[in-house]
């Protein structure tokens, strides 16, 4: 028996939305399960995006954050042209290190609520192009600490 891993989501928990595309499912009509990192990854670009950088800032500033460690527990399926909420927060920050928390819900016009699909984080490390860790610049651990602290 698997324990059940608890995601806490502390503020700010940034919010964006998206449809399924047919193509994000499987033979069976509904998202294939790899597919959650990806809107786990859109949620995570847009949430770095709001409140510091985009990804291809830091990637012009020679960094890359590789997903090193990844965990998704699936509560209930997501099927072709459902809307999608994303919810991510950042978790923990250090100098060469991340790691972000997420909710997926499906949010359509004919739900009485959210229905929560998928929970999970993903963490990351700080790496230069030669795949070597890098601190993360000065200004970026500044402004991802405010939010942090702030909410």
């Amino acid at each position: 028996m698997t324990a059940v891993m608890k995601i806490d989501m502390p503020a700010p928990v940034h919010q964006m939305t998206c449809r399924v595309l047919y193509g994000d499912t499987d033979a069976g009509g509904v998202v294939y399960y790899a597919n959650y990192l990806r809107y786990f990854e859109a949620g995570r670009s847009e949430f770095m995006r709001e409140f510091c950088c985009s990804y291809r800032a830091l990637e012009e500033r020679g960094l890359v954050l590789p997903v090193i460690e990844s965990f998704v527990r699936y509560k209930a399926p997501a099927v072709y042209d459902d809307r999608l909420l994303v919810e991510t927060s950042l978790v923990t920050l250090k100098n060469v290190s991340c790691r972000f928390n997420y909710r997926l819900l499906r949010n359509n016009d004919d739900d009485a609520a959210p229905v929560l699909l998928a929970k999970g984080y993903t963490a990351h490390a700080s790496v230069n192009r030669q795949g070597k860790l890098a601190k993360l610049p000065e200004d970026v651990l500044g402004a991802l600490r405010n939010i942090m602290t702030t909410g």
